[in-house]
């Protein structure tokens, strides 16, 4: 409790001012030192309004430099950045109030009725900031009170088709599908052939005209097309086989892979 200092006016502003605890004065212990929610000169302003009220017009210049003076005596030896801070904040108010005091003359800067309304606005803007603080510190915390996904999330994709063409273009599409549609006929060329019957009746005629050796090739048509050659070719082999078998014709090969030559039996083979 601070000695109210005798001064025309101020004895009851003293008073008023005598109930307010010194900030840092919660307890003697050193460890409760650390000044919880007296973090600047705003926030010491802010409490002393919300207590008192406080009207900057009615405060007594000596009666708030004698209490920050004992406040600073008791803070200084244990944290000189806080007392550092509340001297700044003592002379920002002696000299609101010494503006106010002094006759008003015209000049650019702003007055101490608007100084003081602009701190006051400060004052609850940070009121409102120490609200709003609480009230996000008080929400669930991510880490601590909820928790996110383990894994992420994989992307839906959606996609939308959008066709653009021209009629042309629609018509020679419809026409492409049109034609795969419809069933193909398939026309086999015929190619011509000798039968194994023919070739049979035609190597035996020709071998009872000669009866010395003759190659194969001999019993194939003279002026037929390449196709007919080849088939003439394969169905008289078989049919001097068939020949050789029934015993009416013998074969005669001289050399691997050599020309085959054929000639018609003078008698015929007796089977059994």
């Amino acid at each position: 409790m601070l000695t109210p200092v005798d001064t025309a006016g101020g004895t009851a502003e003293q008073d008023e001012w005598q109930g307010i605890a010194a900030p840092g004065t919660v307890d003697e212990n050193a460890l409760y030192l650390e000044l919880e929610n007296w973090e600047g000169p705003l926030d010491l302003l802010l409490d002393l309004a919300r207590r008192q009220k406080v009207d900057l017009k009615s405060i007594s210049i000596l009666a708030l430099v004698d209490q920050y003076i004992a406040y600073i005596e008791r803070v200084e030896a244990l944290k000189l950045e806080i007392a550092a801070d509340y001297l700044v904040m003592a002379a920002w108010l002696a000299y609101l109030k010494s503006g106010m005091l002094l006759p008003k003359e015209e000049q650019e800067d702003p007055s101490p009725e608007e100084l003081a309304l602009k701190l006051q606005l400060r004052l609850q803007r940070l009121g409102a900031m120490r609200e709003a603080g609480a009230r996000l510190m008080g929400r669930d915390r991510l880490g601590r009170d909820v928790f996110a996904r383990g894994a992420p999330e994989g992307l839906r994709i959606l996609k939308k088709n959008h066709w653009q063409c021209d009629w042309f273009s629609l018509v020679h599409a419809y026409g492409q599908v049109k034609l795969r549609t419809e069933p193909v006929v398939h026309m086999v060329a015929e190619r011509p052939v000798m039968t194994l019957e023919s070739a049979i009746d035609r190597v035996s005629a020709m071998l009872g005209v000669s009866l010395d050796w003759m190659e194969l090739r001999t019993f194939l048509p003279a002026n037929a097309e390449p196709r007919l050659k080849r088939s003439a070719l394969a169905s008289s082999f078989v049919a001097a086989l068939e020949l050789a078998k029934r015993g009416t014709a013998e074969l005669r090969q001289e050399e691997t892979f050599g020309p085959l030559h054929l000639r018609r039996l003078k008698e015929a083979r007796v089977d059994g």
